[in-house]
């Protein structure tokens, strides 16, 4: 099997037929917008709405068990977060590791495989051991992905696929978007059905462009730490009333 038979075996970019009515989302992607403002509201410091927001994530992540979700996607931590103040970043780093420890056991007993997505060499030693921990001791689980998007900006994923697309020499009259797609961060990752964002913003911010170019999406006007298992019960159930076309009629 030649170079580009193998890249395209990776990943399969079938047609997408139009459907009156998409009913489960099983992909889907959040980007968790809000927990600075929540905590700014309770006069506390930027730490406790990341905290916050973290434990808003547990609650997400067993409520997407429970409704069908296969692939949940969320965007924990963007290449453009490392310009924030490094008190705020030195923070962040550790509420990661403390969130991966105290949460790793239950991910395990609930038959959830986790995956981060984007750039580990930049995150402190530590904090990367425990990232590679539990990707192994998930492994093996299949009742829903979870994927992590960290030090991840969906620009950034396109000049990484476009430089190793160059070192791999391949023709570039061989490249396709099945071609493209396999050299991403994860071709496992299913494009998102949904891309749900809270807090009112009405923006992707650098999320998976490449992956949600048919994706629908969902601007919720609460802040992450109030985004509840109701809430996303409410977008699936308005998710479910929409006609994804995919291009045709």
């Amino acid at each position: 099997m030649n170079l580009i038979s193998r890249i395209r075996s990776l990943r399969r970019i079938k047609p997408l037929p139009a459907r009156e009515s998409p009913d489960v989302a099983e992909s889907v992607a959040i980007i968790m917008d809000g927990n600075g403002r929540w905590a700014k509201k309770r006069g506390l410091p930027t730490a406790a709405g990341h905290r916050a927001g973290a434990r808003t994530v547990r609650k997400i992540v067993e409520a997407s068990i429970d409704l069908g979700i296969h692939d949940l996607s969320i965007f924990a931590f963007s290449t453009e977060n490392w310009s924030r103040p490094r008190e705020e970043v030195d923070a962040l780093m550790d509420i990661f590791a403390e969130t991966i420890e105290r949460e790793l056991p239950d991910l395990i007993e609930q038959g959830v495989r986790v995956r981060f997505i984007g750039r580990k060499d930049r995150a402190p030693e530590e904090l990367r051991r425990r990232m590679d921990a539990m990707e192994d001791r998930t492994e093996l689980n299949t009742r829903m992905n979870l994927w992590v998007a960290f030090d991840y900006g969906g620009r950034a994923e396109l000049v990484e696929a476009a430089r190793r697309l160059v070192d791999s020499g391949v023709d570039p009259d061989e490249i396709d978007e099945n071609v493209f797609a396999a050299n991403l961060y994860a071709p496992e990752l299913p494009d998102p059905d949904l891309v749900i964002r809270t807090s009112g913003e009405l923006r992707v911010s650098n999320f998976l462009l490449w992956q949600l170019a048919y994706a629908e999406l969902a601007f919720v006007d609460k802040l992450w730490p109030d985004f509840g298992p109701r809430d996303l019960q409410h977008t699936l159930d308005e998710y479910a009333s929409r006609r994804r076309r995919f291009g045709g009629r």
